[in-house]
């Protein structure tokens, strides 16, 4: 930064003017329809999604920045495309032609500023689209072309490695998911370390039982409708659903429902939680899992998020998740789901559901195998994602 202060200092002692976006940029937006997206074609298409998909034919053979004008993208989504693309008509370009000004400068600033500015008039306005004018208004800065360019090599820089590392997480990701494959596929495929525990351990092979002989219990949580209100003024304590089990973690946010200590205890008279439970979501989204590792004293669970409770004689809870989450498992209990739109295993099929069932020894080893896997994937504060963030920031 002190570079850029000196250079800052040095080119406009008088400090940095600003103009209007209108003034220095061409605005506009695209004349095709959001379904004219492809999944594959010769040039990118932009519309207002997260994601660019792809087009047979272009619009517009220039540098520009696109950015969404309506939907969940408003005054998040930004490209910075050269060459030839093709784009939605609620989709806006912004393209600059004066020899002064670096287009991806202003990628860069209209990223960091963009988004602060439009939400103050979608507040005022309780709009959720962005007018031309809007962006035609938006103040921007003009540091002299050498400072911009030095900023953009620094923000270059920390984009590269971002986008490095979150290559690097898409490859661990496939690493840990056929790993956990073949570690819990007790086949010839399985790795020697853990092949040679199992024939230490158990020469006549690895037994497989239906959950429900090695659990003491499968309960589920309590559903709102007849029993308790959600956040009322006396709730202190969290209503755990889908939305808080994320990764194989239970994370409740500022949007979680709150309970209070009447309805805490209504809720776990029904799913009697404990420390080693296993989290199972087993209605609408099927399959999320999480361990409970302490005796929850603040929270409890919806209807349609089970609580099974191994027998930890024979079941590690950590294995009992990782198998829940493993392709072989999760294909036999999907076929047990029942109803419409929204569907369900029903507890007394989910106990019939047959897994294997190693020596605790060789569980705890393809636990802490995954663990690492797990941890490195997933964490939010140690790993590869906690290491994106930090750079992100």
């Amino acid at each position: 930064m002190t570079t850029i202060n000196d250079l800052t200092d040095r080119l406009c002692p008088n400090g940095v003017e600003w103009k209007l976006l209108g003034d220095i940029a061409e605005i506009g937006t695209g004349s095709s329809n959001a379904n004219e997206g492809l999944e594959e074609g010769l040039y990118p298409f932009f519309s207002c999604s997260q994601k660019p998909l792809q087009t047979n034919e272009y619009e517009f053979d220039e540098t520009a920045i696109i950015t969404a004008g309506n939907g969940v993208g408003v005054g998040k989504v930004f490209y910075y495309v050269e060459g030839k693309y093709g784009l939605y008509q609620r989709a806006y370009r912004i393209c600059f032609s004066f020899p002064d000004l670096l287009p991806k400068f202003y990628y860069y600033y209209m990223q960091s500023a963009f988004p602060s500015y439009i939400e103050k008039i979608m507040n005022v306005s309780c709009i959720a689209f962005i007018r031309r004018q809007m962006l035609t208004d938006f103040p921007v800065p003009l540091p002299p072309l050498e400072v911009q360019g030095k900023i953009v090599e620094v923000l270059d820089k920390f984009t590269a490695l971002v986008e490095a590392l979150v290559e690097e997480l898409v490859e661990r990701k496939k690493q840990y998911r056929y790993y956990r494959e073949v570690l819990l596929s007790f086949d010839e495929e399985t790795p020697s370390v853990i092949r040679d525990m199992l024939s230490r351990l158990c020469p006549n092979g690895v037994k497989w039982k239906t959950l429900g002989e090695v659990i003491l219990s499968l309960n589920t949580g309590l559903n709102p409708r007849q029993f308790f209100q959600l956040n009322t003024s006396d709730a202190n304590n969290y209503y755990i659903t889908i939305r808080e089990i994320q990764n194989g973690f239970i994370i409740p946010t500022p949007k979680t429902d709150k309970i209070n200590d009447e309805a805490l205890q209504l809720c776990n008279r029904r799913s009697n939680l404990e420390k080693g439970d296993v989290l199972f979501s087993g209605t609408g989204t099927i399959g999320e899992t999480a361990v409970v590792c302490e005796t929850p004293t603040d929270w409890n669970i919806k209807e349609g998020i089970y609580s099974i409770k191994p027998n930890q004689t024979y079941l590690n809870p950590s294995f009992l998740r990782y198998l829940l989450t493993s392709q072989n498992i999760r294909d036999a209990y999907m076929k047990k789901a029942q109803g419409g739109t929204v569907k369900s295993i029903p507890m007394k099929e989910l106990k019939l559901l047959k897994i294997p069932l190693p020596p605790l020894e060789v569980q705890g080893k393809i636990v802490e195998i995954l663990d690492q896997f797990h941890m490195l994937t997933t964490s939010l504060t140690e790993g590869i994602p906690a290491e994106i963030e930090a750079r992100r920031k």
